[in-house]
């Protein structure tokens, strides 16, 4: 695997798809991986194989040197359905596993995607590495900021190379707006704005626990989180909601919209949160996390804020249901997956910024992302367009958030010792606890 990709030759190119669809791989790829010999192919694992991580196999699969050999699940149905599917459109049966610990034992197998939820992350990407594998890891990179610490130490030991799912790293409208505001375009940012506003989202309804479903191991999907009875609100999707396995919405959709506010300051950790919400677009729902939140980043001369909301899509600059606004002292830039613009602030009836009008989207970020990942494991003197580290520090600055939240008051961060400063309560949060027989990697 020694061929070289030119990124800005990737980025120019025409990869065209949502990225937000999940979709059967193209008979066009099962062509190509008749006609083309094995050896120039990055073979590639999936681990974690309904929802996101079948979009990210279809998406890498885009490319002509790829071939997807095997999948795990831990949900018998999912993995047989997935493979299945994988041997019509590739002409190729896949390797099955309910063990993800054995597919890394599988030597014909260069790369895994692991698209599991996120209190699995930190084990299976630090085993992972550790078995020589190259990986894509889905997005947020840990539960919880040891996690985060825990994979990039780990990077460090292996040397493999990590490319995180915060896919829209790979978009041209966003590196555009970015260097818009890098630019001093709209003058001296005083407060950013991210925000998801989540319409489709409906109220949890409170379920009895029940047996898992038939072909499903529950023990291996609880992994390291803590025993609990089976209960559907907490598996397929919805396991979002639950600080067991994730952090809500301020993690999920947290960290593809922070990172951009981060990446147009070039900031890295805030020196206090402050954060409120609850339960209050559905009192009675079943969710831990809150489906109304507001989480405030004080980064000294600028704020961040964050918020989001469950069951209502008319968010702010517009009614826009997600988005990053950068409020700056000549004009304002939003920019959102599809577009981005100018608005200027006026003095005296001039613009004291030129205006920039809606400027749309012309790409796919998920289809470069992960062509993004294949090119640097073929040419390992690149770097990813999100490395572990910057996703590490985008996860722990949205833990923060969350640690805020669940402390009920504001929480100020101590960037040289790691911790939170003078608050016991805040720094139990900083490391989960692991049942046995898993242990958290140091």
């Amino acid at each position: 695997m020694t061929a070289s990709f030119d990124r800005r030759a990737l980025l120019a190119g025409g990869l065209a798809a949502s990225a937000a669809s999940v979709v059967p791989l193209n008979e066009a790829f099962a062509q190509s991986v008749r006609r083309r010999s094995a050896n120039d192919k990055v073979q590639v694992g999936l681990i974690g194989c309904k929802g996101m991580g079948w979009a990210d196999l279809t998406a890498m699969c885009k490319g002509a040197d790829v071939t997807p050999v095997a999948l795990c699940d831990v949900d018998a149905k999912v993995l047989a359905e997935r493979g299945a599917e994988l041997k019509k459109s590739s002409g190729r049966a896949p390797k099955l596993y309910g063990d993800y610990r054995q597919m890394l034992d599988d030597k014909s197998v260069d790369a895994v995607i692991i698209a599991t939820p996120d209190h699995w992350h930190a084990l299976q990407l630090v085993d992972a590495m550790a078995a020589g594998k190259d990986v894509y890891c889905e997005k947020p990179l840990g539960n919880s900021i040891a996690e985060c610490r825990a994979m990039v130490a780990a990077k460090q030991r292996h040397n493999r190379v990590v490319q995180v799912g915060q896919w829209q790293r790979s978009n041209q409208h966003w590196a555009d707006a970015i260097a818009h505001v890098h630019s001093g375009g709209i003058g001296r940012v005083r407060k950013v704005k991210a925000w998801a506003y989540m319409g489709w989202m409906k109220r949890v309804a409170p379920q009895p626990d029940q047996a898992p479903p038939p072909g499903v191991d529950y023990d291996r999907w609880l992994g390291p989180a803590q025993l609990r009875a089976f209960n559907p609100n907490r598996f397929h999707f919805s396991w979002r909601w639950y600080w067991d396995y994730a952090g809500g919405l301020m993690t999920d959709w947290g960290v593809h919209l922070m990172d951009i506010a981060l990446l147009g300051m070039k900031a890295q950790v805030p020196d206090s949160v402050s954060s409120l919400g609850g339960a209050y677009g559905y009192p009675d729902s079943a969710m831990e996390t809150p489906d109304t939140q507001t989480a405030l980043f004080d980064f000294g001369a600028y704020s961040v804020e964050w918020e989001h909301a469950v069951g209502i899509s008319h968010g702010p600059f517009g009614g826009h249901d997600h988005g990053v606004a950068f409020v700056g002292e000549t004009g304002t830039l939003v920019v959102d997956r599809s577009k981005w613009w100018v608005s200027p602030e006026m003095s005296d009836g001039k613009a004291m910024t030129p205006a920039i009008p809606v400027t749309q989207a012309k790409d796919d970020g998920l289809d470069r992302h992960t062509a993004d990942f294949i090119a640097c494991v073929k040419d390992r003197a690149r770097t990813p367009a999100c490395p572990i580290e910057s996703a590490a520090n985008i996860a722990i600055v949205c833990q923060m958030g969350n640690v805020a939240w669940r402390t009920g008051r504001k929480v100020e961060w101590d960037a040289a010792a790691g911790q939170f400063k003078g608050d016991a309560e805040a720094n139990a949060l900083i490391t989960p606890r692991y049942r046995a027989p898993y242990r958290l990697p140091v």
